[in-house]
């Protein structure tokens, strides 16, 4: 059973400024989720599913199907604010959605083969996939999970601070604890040096450049499903006077790590990460889709 690609794409890139889940950064036009489509297909994954917003639907199969069309199985989904299959009879007011493991949930009826999520405006690289679709192959279960980790260094913005999920790995390579670091930046010393700090409460803290880091692409069965319903049934009534909070995938791994319910392995990656946080990212990240081009990494047609 080939395991399934579910991505993360019904945020508002409130910082981007538009929707850069459909922008352009390839030669033609392509888009970060399509070269990370196109790494799944040669790594042997066997469908996608597009976690969106209703609203956006029209306009990604517009985008996506002529494209993607006998090459791989397609699904959407939506994130919406109902509570009510969460068995929650209350409306909560909120004006963006739950979070990343709320949104992983939304897939829940769509999945039934071990699967990877990922967000829609990650550039992961060729390695990733393939870790994981061997993981998700031969080594998952309903106790195991995984996690790709990234080195901190090679995930950050020059253009300001982002939030990552920062981990501590025991000698056997699983994770232990994950930190949900929200503000996270290169600053430079007396002499030049780039150092990585995080900020938190006004104060600063050092992390060390070989840290791996979560950057949300994460290996599951369908077994987490009614994990994490449970949890996120907690979250949101103890989060009914907070509408900022979100529910991040996480949340859900720290407390299936701390109640025995889950292992997680971190596949441990050297890719360099890219992504679009802010629209300065974008000259950048068209730079590094065009050097894997010409590097002969990617063709400069993708389809």
């Amino acid at each position: 059973m080939k395991p399934t690609l579910v991505i993360l794409a019904a945020g508002m890139a409130s910082r981007y400024g538009s929707m850069k889940q459909t922008d352009g950064f390839g030669p033609n036009g392509e888009t970060i989720i399509e070269y990370s489509i196109y790494d799944a297909i040669k790594a042997g994954f066997g469908k996608v599913i597009f976690v969106i917003k209703e609203e956006f639907a029209e306009n990604f199969k517009g985008i996506f199907e002529p494209k993607l069309q006998g090459k791989i199985k397609t699904d959407y989904v939506f994130q919406t604010f109902d509570l009510k299959p969460f068995g929650i009879d209350i409306e909560i007011e909120r004006t963006k959605p739950w979070g990343t493991a709320h949104a992983v949930l939304a897939a829940r009826d769509a999945v039934k083969e071990p699967f990877c999520v990922i967000n829609a405006d990650d550039f992961y690289g060729r390695e990733s996939y393939q870790k994981m679709a061997d993981f998700l192959s031969n080594e998952v279960n309903d106790e195991e999970f995984s996690m790709i980790g990234f080195q901190i260094d090679k995930t950050l913005s020059e253009h300001g601070s982002v939030s990552r999920g920062v981990c501590e790995v025991d000698a056997d390579g699983n994770l232990t604890e994950i930190h949900e670091r929200t503000k996270v930046y290169f600053k430079a010393d007396e002499s030049g040096n780039k150092n990585i700090v995080f900020e938190e409460n006004g104060r600063e803290f050092p992390i060390k450049s070989d840290t791996r880091v979560s950057m949300n692409f994460w290996g599951f069965t369908t077994e987490v499903f009614d994990l994490t319903t449970k949890l996120f049934k907690e979250f949101a009534l103890a989060n009914v006077e907070n509408p900022k909070a979100e529910f991040f995938i996480p949340l859900v791994g720290e407390s299936l790590i701390k109640n025995k319910q889950a292992s997680f392995k971190v596949i441990p990656t050297q890719n360099q990460w890219f992504g679009v946080t802010y629209v300065e990212d974008k000259p950048i990240v068209q730079e590094c889709i065009d050097k894997l081009v010409a590097s002969g990494e990617y063709p400069a047609k993708l389809w």
